[in-house]
């Protein structure tokens, strides 16, 4: 997933149309739709007008996606084997609720 990717991403999650981001950074139209569709790169002077107008951090403009790790060597497997379960979370307000759930989880299970 490229930046052109998270660029579709993030304006479907805002509702915004292409005409309506292209005006907010004083640009044509075609000139961002290069963008999403990776025919162009983005000019450096735009990126934190793009990370204003989507609410993120620049870096989330361009992660190709954000990954929750999560290993446990305590559970009691015969073979002595180590569990690893990797989840692919896009959205960081899932993230945020996941982790929190995670850690209400392992807190009860410590009791």
């Amino acid at each position: 997933m490229g930046v052109g990717t998270n660029l579709k991403r993030l304006r479907s999650k805002t509702k915004l149309s292409q005409q309506e981001i292209a005006d907010m950074l004083g640009l044509d139209r075609n000139t961002y739709i290069n963008w999403e569709n990776e025919t162009t790169d983005i000019k450096s002077s735009f990126i934190p007008k793009l990370a204003e107008i989507f609410d993120v951090k620049i870096q989330d403009l361009f992660d190709s996606e954000r990954k929750l790790e999560i290993s446990n060597n305590t559970f009691d497997n015969k073979d002595n084997s180590v569990g690893l379960i990797v989840f692919n979370i896009s959205n960081q307000e899932a993230i945020d609720k996941f982790n929190s759930k995670i850690e209400e989880l392992i807190k009860a299970l410590k009791k």
